[in-house]
């Protein structure tokens, strides 16, 4: 008799996925330059590795920080004793400082709304626990992060009910799209109590426009329920049109201070902007002082360590060092986007027009057998298993339209990278003829049928023309 809890064996975790899947395929048979080069090259995994050397320069020019010293004392017996959950003062205003920079200083946190959690990951579920009840909905576009069924889902017991976006309008969330999905949530007997979105998008690469922000605020405003923005890219925009936070927005309608302002919360991490993901440091943002306080009590459950939050307050309060990070890695990120997006170009596969993130979002509905996800799934597997390459399908993201991947580029090197479009280019090569050899036997067929009808059509009139006469 199995003697787990109910909880740890439901299968809302997510962990069956294509997206978590692919993970574990890669994990088996891992690619590396000389000890397994026909091994899978990991392109599933949003990780930003293009910046460690600018950190790595900062650590050996900053040898107090990383020693966990003060003007040249150890502190070590101070930050290994027991740490208030609020967090180190001055890890939060660094924190804070560095938020609005990514924002180009427009709009300003106090570090009093801050909450620190474990992660992004950590955050979103930590809100999900202050704002919502177990059989309660949150509304997310697709298509969206496949970890939000594990993050908002599992231990909660919320639900998602998908905001169905599509490629028509490049997946921008429309007005009837957020009156659907709130129609359908009703219909499924669920209160809503909030949308959630990433902006920038996982998977999609791109920013909210000033319309969508607008009408998110417009919506949530109406129907009296929370948004959650999820802002963890926000450093990693290399192209216009720039980004805009939800505070910006709110900021300009003159919104502080009233209901909405209360109801509208940011999730942030270092995981991507720094490419710390290891560290695990989070954090909620609320204007909602009871939604602050809560979380703060649950963040006794996920805790950033006092000498991660010491190393990184240094870093951080550095502005000489964060204004060439922040500028130096943007121009990296771009760089690599354009040159993944060209060189699928030249393997015929488009992708969505992006600015931002650390992926693209690739079309290969051209290199499906038939407009099904049966045959999305097909094509996935073959991708994995015969060309080396794990990327994430649209359908472990939710999309409505297969033939969607979410392919990463900035945790790799080059090089890497550079063998990666070559394997997806005679992969596409080889797929398209083999497909266009099968519409032109198809075809022949059917002018053989065709033929083959007529020659009998003829037989059939001359032999009644005969009988007449």
């Amino acid at each position: 008799m199995k003697m787990l809890a109910k909880k740890a064996m439901c299968n809302s975790h997510g962990q069956d996925s294509s997206y978590f899947l692919g993970w574990q395929e890669y994990e088996k048979n891992p690619y590396d330059e000389t000890r397994n080069p026909s091994g899978i090259i990991q392109m599933g995994l949003a990780e930003n590795q293009l910046s460690f050397d600018l950190l790595e320069s900062w650590l050996k020019n900053n040898p107090d920080a990383a020693s966990f010293k003060r003007d040249g004392d150890s502190i070590f017996r101070e930050l290994a004793l027991f740490q208030d959950y609020h967090g180190l003062p001055a890890f939060k205003n660094a924190l804070v400082d560095f938020m609005s920079e990514i924002r180009g200083n427009k709009v300003t946190f106090n570090p009093n709304n801050l909450v620190l959690t474990a992660g992004a990951t950590s955050a979103n579920e930590t809100l999900m626990f202050c704002l919502a009840e177990p059989g309660d909905a949150f509304l997310l576009p697709t298509p969206y992060y496949p970890g939000f069924d594990r993050d908002l889902k599992w231990r909660t017991g919320v639900e998602i009910v998908p905001i169905h976006c599509t490629s028509s309008n490049g997946f921008e969330i429309t007005e009837s799209a957020l009156e659907e999905a709130y129609k359908q949530a009703h219909k499924l007997d669920l209160r809503v109590k909030g949308v959630l979105v990433t902006n920038p998008s996982n998977p999609l690469g791109t920013t909210l426009t000033l319309k969508e922000l607008n009408l998110l605020v417009d919506f949530i405003q109406a129907k009296r329920i929370h948004l959650i923005s999820d802002e963890i890219y926000s450093g990693t925009v290399f192209d216009s049109p720039g980004f805009i936070s939800i505070m910006e927005v709110l900021k300009n309608r003159n919104l502080m201070n009233t209901e909405v302002w209360e109801r509208i919360h940011i999730v942030y991490s270092l995981s991507k902007d720094l490419g710390l993901p290891g560290f695990r440091v989070g954090a909620i943002y609320s204007n909602d002082d009871m939604v602050v306080s809560a979380a703060t009590k649950m963040s006794s459950f996920g805790l950033v360590s006092s000498q991660t939050q010491y190393l990184l307050s240094a870093m951080l309060s550095d502005k000489e060092f964060t204004q060439n990070y922040i500028s130096e890695n943007q121009k990296r990120l771009k760089q690599r986007h354009d040159m993944m997006v060209s060189g699928l170009l030249e393997a015929g596969i488009s992708c969505l027009k992006s600015n931002a993130s650390l992926f693209c979002w690739v079309d290969m509905r051209h290199l499906l057998s038939s407009n099904t996800f049966e045959a999305e799934m097909e094509l996935w597997k073959d991708i994995v298993y015969n060309v080396g390459l794990n990327i994430s399908p649209g359908s472990s993201c939710h999309c409505t339209e297969p033939g969607w991947f979410r392919v990463c580029f900035a945790n790799m090197s080059e090089e890497t990278l550079n063998l990666a479009i070559q394997r997806i280019k005679s992969f596409a090569e080889a797929t398209i003829k083999t497909i266009n050899d099968n519409k032109s036997q198809q075809q022949s067929s059917k002018n053989s049928k065709r033929k083959s009808f007529t020659k009998w059509v003829f037989r059939l009139s001359f032999g009644r023309e005969t009988s007449e006469r």
